[in-house]
Parts: C-alpha cells; structure tokens; sequence
C-alpha cells in the first residue's frame, strides 16, 4: 500500500484491477482494517433492463436473433433502451442465452404420430428388453464417404484437414442390440439393397433364436418390400416400422454420428484401405473395446426427443 512507497496506479497494475477500486480498498483498510476488506460486499449496479427482463425472454423465445448487434437493435425498439453490443452480450448471457449451431428436422415428420409410436409400441418393446424378454434392435444403412469430416477441436488458430481425392464409399447395414450395445453389421462397397437385409436378418436369427427378436427399421423400399417381410416372418423376427420421418426414434443413428465425429472427425485417410479400416475397426471397438463401450452405453439411452421439442417456426 502507499505506505510502502508504492502509488495506486503501480499497484492497480500489479494486482489487475482498476486504480478506482485500489482508492476503495484504501478507503475501507483505513476505516476498518482487514475486517473491513474481509466483508466489503459490491454488488454493482442493477441493470436498466431488469424490469424488462420478462418481456425480453418471451421475445427471444420465439424471435432467436442471429447476431448480438440484432438483439441490441429489438432492445431499444421494445424497452427504448440503447445498449452496446458487448452489453447485449453480456444480457444474454445471463438470461441463459449462448449461440448455438441450429440443427435440422424433417418438414414431413408428424409429431403426434411419433409420440403415440413411442408411448404405444417402442417404449413397451424397450422395456421388455429390460427384462430379458426379447432381444430388440434398431437398424439402419449408413454410407460412410471418403470425404472431410470436420470437426471442432481447442487449438490457438483454425486448423484445416486435407481433402481425399475421389469419392468412394464404404456401405455399413448394422443392427444395434439394445441390451448389450453391441452392433451386427452387412459391410460392402456397392449398395444396400433387399439381398443386404435379407442377410443381416439371416444373421441375427441363427445368433438369437433363443427370444422373441423385434427389429426396430425405416421405411426405406429396400426394407419394406415383400421379400424382406416374408423373410422376417419365416425367421419369426417381428418388423417394427418407424413412423415417416423419424431418424430421431432409431438408436443406431447414434452410433453412426459416433463414428463420424469420433473416429473420422477432422481425420485424414491418404488412402481407401486405410479408410475402410478404419471403419472396421470403430465395429470392432463398440463390440469389444471396454472404453467405447462405456462410452456408446451413455449414448444409448431410451431418451428420444421428438422433433416438436425447441422447433423454430
């Protein structure tokens, strides 16, 4: 402190706050001592918006503005009130607000059709699969191409990933078990077709004959063909159809966004084996690898949101 020769501008600097704050501290040690500095108390100004607060959260509930600067301007046109745009920030901040990278929903699916399919026919199915009284699955075709897959990682300035040459694919029809998180797969690299399911339901009868098997899958033609039906029925597995549109309701959509993000975000494969390797081998790990395993177990959880949930109009 000053008696030790040293100004408040010097220790201001030192200590990281403004000189005004260090005349205060003074202020209260001169008049209290440490007692005094132990109980100072700031609570700091209340904000010109408080009373506006209400109004405020209805409006962005339904009007999300794109940029701090938009939500400065619909500040002062609705309280007349004119903020900076660091001061907007730092509102919406406290309001819970942050920016968010919006996703996509089908404009087709049905809501009311989804939630009926999930309290009638998915969660009873889950919950027997809980118990041990069916073995139940979910699945789906996922194209993986040689391509970048960005992804977002903590470094000191942007990075960039090299971009493979060519576009080949390679072609993954799995079925997810949900009581053991583990995966049965169809890989190729032509297509999938009505032969590929027939293949992957052959699979899973002569591997879990031992209960009722209800398999969980789209509408996609491949899948809802006769062919396929008369072979799930010969095979005594029970077909369950999503509702139109709704990727949201099939659990392996998860495993598939594991793998892009996890094991092919902001990779580089110089060649197509490599690519397709690597591939193999995120199967491999759900199947066996006990730390994917943990983590595909929180992933796959019977929470399902439907998409009437924080939609924007």
């Amino acid at each position: 402190f000053p008696s030790h020769d040293t100004d408040r501008q010097e220790i201001a600097q030192l200590s990281g706050v403004h000189r005004n704050s260090v005349k205060s501290y003074v202020k209260l040690y001169n008049k209290g001592g440490l007692e005094a500095l132990k109980c100072f108390d700031y609570k700091g100004s209340s904000s010109v918006l408080l009373g506006h607060r209400l109004t405020l959260e209805a409006y962005f509930q339904e009007h999300p503005p794109r940029t701090a600067k938009e939500a400065a301007a619909k500040i002062e046109t609705l309280t007349g009130q004119a903020l900076s745009v660091a001061e907007v920030r730092r509102y919406m901040h406290q309001m819970g607000m942050s920016p968010r990278k919006t996703g996509h929903v089908p404009g087709k699916a049905n809501p009311q059709e989804q939630q009926k399919f999930l309290e009638e026919k998915l969660m009873p199915l889950v919950e027997q699969a809980k118990t041990g009284a069916c073995h139940l699955f979910f699945m789906d075709a996922s194209h993986f191409v040689l391509m970048p897959y960005v992804g977002i990682l903590w470094c000191f300035a942007r990075l960039f990933i090299k971009a493979a040459p060519g576009r080949d694919r390679i072609n993954v029809l799995g079925a997810l078990n949900f009581a053991t998180r583990k995966i049965e797969t169809i890989l190729n690299t032509s297509y999938v077709n009505a032969q590929t399911v027939a293949d992957l339901l052959t699979k899973i009868a002569g591997q879990y004959g031992d209960k009722p098997i209800y398999l969980v899958l789209d509408n996609a033609r491949y899948q809802h063909c006769d062919y396929v039906k008369e072979l799930a029925q010969a095979l005594r597995i029970q077909l369950v159809f999503l509702p139109p549109y709704s990727p949201n309701l099939n659990l392996i959509e998860r495993i598939w966004r594991h793998i892009k993000k996890d094991v092919l975000g902001a990779s580089y494969f110089d060649t197509v084996p490599k690519f397709h390797q690597a591939i193999h081998q995120a199967i491999l790990d759900i199947n066996h690898d006990p730390k994917t395993q943990a983590k595909i177990s929180t992933l796959i959880t019977p929470k399902f949101q439907l998409f009437a949930q924080n939609l924007l109009s």
